[in-house]
């Protein structure tokens, strides 16, 4: 059994109004200096088999095909 974590995030320069709602929101609620916020999507995965460049690969094509969109989103993959 193999573990992975996926992180999925807007690209640099697309806009993310959720990030700047929470941002807003955060202020409101007294937590001052933040910056910036921008929100993402996390998958955490059990998927069988030992082989973890072969799980890495499907990763990626889940990726590609379903979790992300990758004309405005970058995803990174980690396995434990």
């Amino acid at each position: 059994m193999i573990k992975a974590r996926i992180v999925v995030t807007l690209k640099n320069g697309v806009l993310d109004p959720q990030g700047k709602a929470i941002g807003g929101a955060l202020g409101h609620l007294g937590f001052d200096g933040v910056d910036e916020v921008r929100q993402g999507k996390v998958f955490d995965l059990q998927l069988d088999g030992d082989d973890k460049t072969a799980t890495e690969k499907r990763l990626s094509e889940m990726c590609e095909k379903l979790l992300a969109n990758t004309v405005i989103e970058n995803y990174t993959i980690s396995i434990d």
